[in-house]
């Protein structure tokens, strides 16, 4: 690889817990402390084990118990410590959290159009996103400074935290953060050391990242 390609500098693994029965049941949680189900274990064993191959040099993960219990199973295979950290958890939603989607459609209809709209809501009369990214991108990178050189860094949080520190890392307006789309239930995206800054080398992933070959590299 050339000095420009996507395999040098550090790199940033943001990594979604697994599955809960609330993530079935298209309930928010929010900062909600929801178990993982069976399933949502064996998620994030399997993809543990493909983790633990790129050799982390270190784990940080949310407080809540699903994404601590993810965080775990990294651990055991990587036998890295896992550091806990509340400013990872999950959007607080106030009156949102324990509804389905359904629900706060019918129930909050404007404010979630407005929400999906881009524009800045309390949804339930909680945090903005902005807030979120507030609390979550400068733990991030503080840990992801203590990295060695082309070392690289599991953050393990939830599907709006994630996609809220990936617009702030990459310096997108706020507005623009809805375009990044969600994280399934132990999937990942991966930020890389760039020339400008960091840049998105993998979105949503299942599957270990493959370095970019051709003109764009």
């Amino acid at each position: 690889m050339n000095g420009g390609s996507s395999g040098t500098g550090r790199r940033i693994v943001l990594w979604r817990h697994g599955q809960t029965a609330w993530n079935l049941e298209r309930r928010f949680q929010g900062s909600t402390d929801i178990e993982l189900t069976e399933v949502g274990v064996g998620q994030a064993r399997r993809a543990a084990r493909l983790l633990a191959s790129l050799k982390p040099d270190a784990i940080v993960a949310s407080d809540l118990r699903r994404a601590a219990a993810t965080a775990a199973e990294l651990s055991a295979v990587s036998g890295l410590t896992v550091a806990h950290d509340a400013a990872l958890r999950e959007t607080y939603a106030g009156a949102w959290q324990g509804l389905t989607h359904q629900e706060i459609v019918e129930r909050f209809g404007d404010q979630y159009a407005a929400w999906k709209r881009g524009e800045p809501v309390r949804r339930g009369g909680g945090e903005l996103e902005t807030e979120v990214a507030d609390r979550a991108a400068p733990v991030v990178l503080g840990h992801a400074e203590k990295l060695p050189e082309n070392g690289t860094l599991v953050v393990v949080s939830h599907g709006g935290t994630i996609r809220t520190t990936i617009g702030r890392l990459l310096g997108l307006e706020a507005h623009h953060w809805e375009g990044l789309g969600g994280l399934s239930n132990c999937c990942w995206s991966v930020l890389g050391e760039g020339a400008r800054g960091w840049r998105l080398l993998e979105h949503n992933a299942g599957t270990l990242p493959e370095p970019v070959l051709g003109d764009d590299d």
